[in-house]
């Protein structure tokens, strides 16, 4: 199972523990609770004399989902592993819902005034705001890690389809491309352009082997346009005739099939724009920097007989690492949720405004968003309740629990168990 980081009196990273050693040293009162998410302990008192073994983070960027894991590299044995929900396509609708209301604004009771967007110069290296924050996520998780563990290396997937690859398997350096590992990518790109099923008959979870749409004998090229995947039956039915042919009769698949040849693949757009952004932001950590493709991530997987997710992709990146432990691991989901918003007035549907914020962020101590554990005593609602609270400036707050919301709680009964961070935490 996943292990308890532990920080030294110093608040320096030591081993992470096993959890039943976690629990009876805080049992012993030789610990106390330093973090909630990622479960962390602080010694009470200092060892100086106690050995670290470095260890290798390890990630796997996605548009909406991004792996990470801890891995010891020595023993292959993963200490902790997590996926990270993105918020990237939420910030994009935010952004085209508000420069709808601004256009609309502009030209409702107003004299007409151009939208101001091309007097603005943008640094180089500039990334859209919902892709700069697929990689201002990473850097947060990276940097919340290596203050609770000893990092010394860091893997990352840096291309999900290496086209020159596939276009040249030859050059030099990649010498993983050749032999056993030979067509990974492009089987790989298809495979997730195609939704894993074949195109002429839909059929799943079969063999697929790659088909040429035009076929060769009649002048079709090698080109990743011009491929898709076919399970054995339709690939030995179709033999060499033309697509336009062989599905003379099925009018509508020929169209999606011509189509999704077209197609770009939106989630592989994003991870590709930002790929660099983010390599650029690891080797600022001045850390061990490992760089591995996604045909070589499903390799290592296969040869390992390892599910398809995005934690376990992670812990495949690059070539180091070639044999995992990972009985017990249970990834910790995240999402992130932002901080919310800074918007002093809430408005309806059509832009008007309805209602009012208040300015201040902190009642009593304690904001929006906060976990905590409130125990109440005395009253209609006696009780012990843990989750999200709502805060309110006459001090009664609203606690979002497992089994609902409950209102009207004071703050004199609440204590914080996570400080909000803008992310949501399931285990």
């Amino acid at each position: 199972m996943s292990k308890v980081f532990v920080i030294d009196t110093e608040k320096r990273p030591l081993d992470p523990i096993h959890s039943a050693q976690a629990r009876q040293l805080l049992r012993n009162g030789k610990a106390a609770v330093y973090r909630r998410f990622p479960f962390t302990i602080i010694l009470k008192k200092s060892h100086s004399d106690l050995s670290v073994t470095p260890l290798r983070l390890k990630l796997d960027p996605g548009a909406k989902t991004t792996g990470i894991i801890l891995v010891n590299d020595t023993t292959g044995e993963v200490i902790f592993a997590a996926e990270l929900k993105h918020r990237g396509f939420a910030i994009r609708d935010a952004l085209t819902y508000r420069r709808q209301l601004r256009s609309s604004r502009r030209s409702r009771k107003t004299r007409y005034r151009k939208p101001r967007f091309l007097n603005r110069i943008r640094p180089k290296g500039w990334l859209a705001p919902s892709l700069q924050s697929r990689v201002e996520n990473i850097k947060t998780w990276v940097n919340k890690l290596r203050k609770i563990a000893q990092i010394e290396a860091i893997s990352q997937e840096l291309v999900r389809f290496d086209m020159q690859l596939m276009r040249n398997p030859d050059i030099q350096g990649k010498e993983y491309q050749q032999g056993t590992l030979t067509g990974y990518e492009i089987r790989e790109y298809l495979l997730e352009k195609w939704s894993r099923q074949c195109a002429y008959c839909d059929a799943k979870d079969v063999p697929l082997q790659i088909e040429h749409i035009h076929p060769r004998a009649k002048g079709g090229s090698n080109s990743i346009t011009n491929l898709t995947l076919s399970c054995e039956k339709c690939n030995t039915k179709k033999e060499i005739k033309d697509i336009k042919e062989f599905l003379k009769k099925d009018k509508t698949r020929l169209a999606k099939i011509l189509a999704q040849t077209k197609k770009t693949l939106t989630d592989a757009a994003a991870v590709n724009t930002t790929r660099f952004a983010l390599l650029e932001a690891l080797k600022a950590t001045g850390l061990t920097i490992e760089t591995g493709s996604g045909g070589l991530t499903k390799f290592n997987r296969s040869q390992q007989n390892l599910e398809k997710t995005h934690w376990l992709d992670a812990a495949c990146v690059g070539k180091s690492t070639p044999k995992l432990i990972i009985k017990g691991v249970k990834p910790l989901l995240i999402i992130a949720n932002g901080h919310g918003t800074r918007q002093l007035c809430r408005t309806d549907k059509y832009g008007f405004p309805n209602r009012h914020c208040s300015r201040a962020k902190f009642h009593f101590g304690f904001q929006t968003g906060d976990i905590v554990k409130a125990v109440v005593k005395t009253g209609k609602k006696v009780g012990e309740y843990i989750g999200r609270i709502a805060t309110r400036a006459t001090g009664s707050f609203n606690i979002s629990t497992k089994n609902g919301l409950v209102q009207g709680i004071s703050h004199k009964y609440c204590s914080v168990i996570h400080k909000k961070d803008g992310y949501s935490y399931t285990q």
